[in-house]
């Protein structure tokens, strides 16, 4: 299977040229960009190559007869840390098919889902069975996360125990965590990090326990003892923020004030992640959607210093990730107060609303955060499975956005089986109108 596609702007973590790409079995088998700089006569060549190629596809995308190349975006699949796909036993909610279905309008290719389901995903089994069933659709690559308590109790390890050391490559389990219920017993959680650290795998804490704040400083002071990969999720307060910031600088000898094009990122020891709905929202929309019902997530949408203190830890490389917490419930779970948002569908347009459009960071910039960094803490960056940058040898998942396209959230059109989006009724900026996975087309808006 041969696909071209022609006349784009290509964007990822390091490169922003007008050019075209060839991808032939789901793999990228050429780059060709269009630099002002390029030699006129090797420019030439390649495009007689594109279009010897583009004779003999199976399937050519050109964006010029679609829409000017500097509005109609080719971009790496976003690759999500953090999602509730809520099968098995909550399929009012959300299903494994609807789930794939959102993740593939919000333009993602890559997903890990948490294990906070019924029953709690603790057995290597388990996970292995919700991967099959995912591979099976063949609409995205999951990865469940294995819990790290029996049962997500916090009273004994789950099978992390029976994972093999230096898995970090595994086909199945690249994260573990304990979603929302953080192991209060501490001498428990650092038994935890020891069979992180002894399989490779990053540890995801949501750090709830004690508030935010006081859950950060103690994921970090143990994450000192144990020496594994730790990384923090859904981080909202300038507070916790601050502590991640300093703990990185104490961690590494290599400056994170700049992001710079040059430079690509190790897997690093310590990451964040931050959400779109904690980067465009605060309290005074929570009060608005209602603070016991639509308007309730955990943690809390916070003040406006919070917020800003967040844009400022995503420019400054604090930020590795942007991951969703997408978490889908039914109207009547909402009205009762359950915590959480959907946010598959609306994460990029959000995102470049939010920070791109006001120029907090560049395109480049949120590429890196929502595809190219999460790839890396999951070691997906580099081999046959890597994706998160648009070279040669790497897996075909691509976004395609148009830039130009302002649009009105109306969560009645979601893939996704819940509509509880805060940014219902919200004009948004940039909207995803086609998703590639493995070189096949799944999704045109």
């Amino acid at each position: 299977m041969v696909l071209v596609l022609k006349n784009f702007r290509l964007v990822d973590e390091t490169t922003d040229v007008c050019g075209s790409v060839i991808v032939e079995d789901g793999v990228i088998k050429e780059v060709y960009s269009a630099n002002a700089d390029d030699d006129a006569f090797d420019f030439i060549m390649a495009e007689k190559e594109i279009e010897q190629a583009a004779y003999h596809a199976d399937v050519v995308l050109d964006g010029s007869h679609l829409k000017q190349c500097d509005g109609l975006v080719l971009m790496p699949a976003f690759v999500d840390l953090h999602a509730h796909f809520r099968e098995p036993g909550f399929s009012d909610k959300e299903t494994l098919e609807s789930a794939c279905l959102a993740a593939l309008a919000g333009g993602y290719g890559t997903v890990v889902c948490m294990a906070n389901t019924k029953p709690a995903t603790d057995t290597i089994e388990q996970a292995q069975s919700i991967k099959n069933r995912s591979d099976a659709l063949g609409l995205i690559d999951l990865y469940p996360v294995l819990s790290l308590t029996r049962e997500m109790e916090g009273k004994e390890l789950s099978e992390i125990t029976l994972l093999k050391e230096n898995q970090s490559n595994s086909q199945v389990v690249r994260l573990l965590s304990e979603d929302g219920n953080d192991v209060a017993d501490s001498e428990l959680f650092l038994s935890a990090m020891t069979q992180a650290r002894r399989t490779g795998i990053p540890i995801s804490c949501h750090c709830d326990l004690g508030g935010e704040n006081n859950a950060t400083k103690r994921a970090i002071e143990l994450w000192k003892k144990a020496g594994c990969r730790l990384h923090i999720a859904h981080v909202s307060t300038k507070e916790a923020a601050a502590m991640i910031r300093e703990a990185k600088k104490n961690n590494s000898d290599k400056p994170k004030a700049a992001f710079l094009k040059t430079e690509v990122l190790k897997k690093p020891q310590l990451s964040c992640e931050v959400t779109p709905h904690h980067i465009a929202l605060t309290g005074k929309d929570a009060v608005t959607m209602g603070l016991e019902s639509f308007g309730k997530v955990n943690p809390p949408l916070q003040t406006e210093e919070d917020r800003q203190a967040l844009i400022e830890a995503i420019a400054d490389c604090t930020v590795d990730a942007i991951a969703t917490d997408h978490a889908p419930h039914t109207k009547a779970d909402k009205e009762s107060g359950a915590p959480g948002f959907t946010g598959l569908e609306t994460a990029f347009a959000v995102c470049y609303s939010t920070l791109v459009i006001p120029g907090y960071i560049s395109l480049l910039k949120l590429s890196s955060l929502m595809s190219a960094g999460p790839a890396r803490i999951l070691g997906l960056d580099r081999g046959s499975k890597g994706r998160g940058r648009i070279e040669p040898g790497l897996r075909a998942d691509f976004a395609i956005a148009d830039l130009r396209t302002s649009w009105t959230v109306d969560a009645a059109h979601f893939k996704s089986r819940s509509k509880n989006s805060p940014f219902a009724g919200k004009r948004l900026h940039g909207k995803i109108v086609m998703t590639i996975h493995n070189g096949l087309v799944y999704y045109i808006q």
